[in-house]
């Protein structure tokens, strides 16, 4: 859901919890890097990108102030920490070579400025106050250009953002995953597929904002392939999956964004063994 977007004071970017240097690089396969920044000019460049995915290919609407400078931004990214990540191969400087993107939102900071970006379709409130001796983190705005798609590009999203989790002792990950369009007919069998086989224990369940809430339980549990939808998924679903991830049971229509959004819930205790070594934090262990 696009919030109204403001005037960002980029020197102001770099969120006082930081700790983990902005310009170490956190992962790397091949010519790939995952980098956490506060650097302005990638920031733009993040921003760049993110419009190019979300308004260009997506068909998303911004306010006509982040439309004329093809950027997308929100009042967000004034405290959000970002990650990106780079081509290295390609000639430039690293705003040049920005391939993908994340933002990270710790509850620390979330406090401190009005609440999680997800608060706007779900009600995060509840799921907080719940765990509250537990620190949660955001994960948003994840997109990655389509040549990039692919499993190795998550993974090494994901071992950056395991090393910023271990540094803050984080012990649940959530946000919003979006697939494209906004009728969720288009796509009954994933979000059946959700519902039935991945969704959320009731201690993590967390509840749709009304008004822009839709069923997911939209074909019975018997008539889903479930070999089958799970191999068309999004890779970002699916690399979600493969850590053990779960889904609220209800899914947001974002008009906006022109998606339809999942909740998805990562406590970190119910990460398997497997992959906390697989995201060691090493980030040579690909070379």
């Amino acid at each position: 859901m696009n919030v109204v977007n403001q005037s960002i004071d980029f020197k102001a970017v770099q969120s006082e919890t930081v700790h983990l240097k902005p310009s170490i690089v956190l992962g790397r396969i091949g010519s790939l890097e995952v980098r956490l920044t506060s650097d302005e000019d990638d920031i733009r460049a993040a921003q760049a990108l993110r419009y190019k995915i979300f308004v260009e290919e997506m068909g998303a609407k911004l306010p006509a102030s982040a439309m004329a400078l093809k950027l997308d931004y929100d009042v967000y990214d004034k405290f959000c920490e970002h990650f990106v990540l780079l081509d290295t191969d390609i000639i430039g400087g690293v705003s040049e070579q920005i391939i993908g993107t994340y933002r990270l939102l710790n509850q620390r900071v979330a406090v401190q400025n009005g609440g999680f970006y997800s608060q706007n379709e779900f009600d995060i409130d509840a799921l907080t106050k719940r765990h509250n001796e537990k620190r949660f983190l955001e994960l948003g705005r994840s997109c990655v250009l389509p040549q990039y798609r692919t499993r190795r590009s998550v993974e090494l999203l994901w071992q950056g953002i395991w090393a910023y989790a271990g540094e803050h002792k984080i012990d649940v990950m959530f946000g919003c995953a979006s697939f494209f369009g906004a009728v969720p007919a288009a796509h009954a069998h994933a979000l059946s597929f959700l519902y039935h086989f991945a969704r959320t224990s009731d201690q993590w369940e967390v509840a749709a904002n009304p008004d822009i809430s839709h069923e997911m339980d939209l074909m019975p549990k018997e008539a889903i392939s479930a070999k089958q939808v799970f191999g068309a998924l999004p890779p970002l679903v699916k690399g979600y999956m493969r850590l053990g991830a779960s889904f609220a049971p209800q899914a947001v229509i974002d008009k906006d964004f022109n998606t339809t959004d999942v909740l998805v819930m990562l406590p970190v205790s119910e990460i398997s063994a497997r992959y906390i070594k697989h995201y060691r934090p090493n980030a040579d262990r690909f070379n």
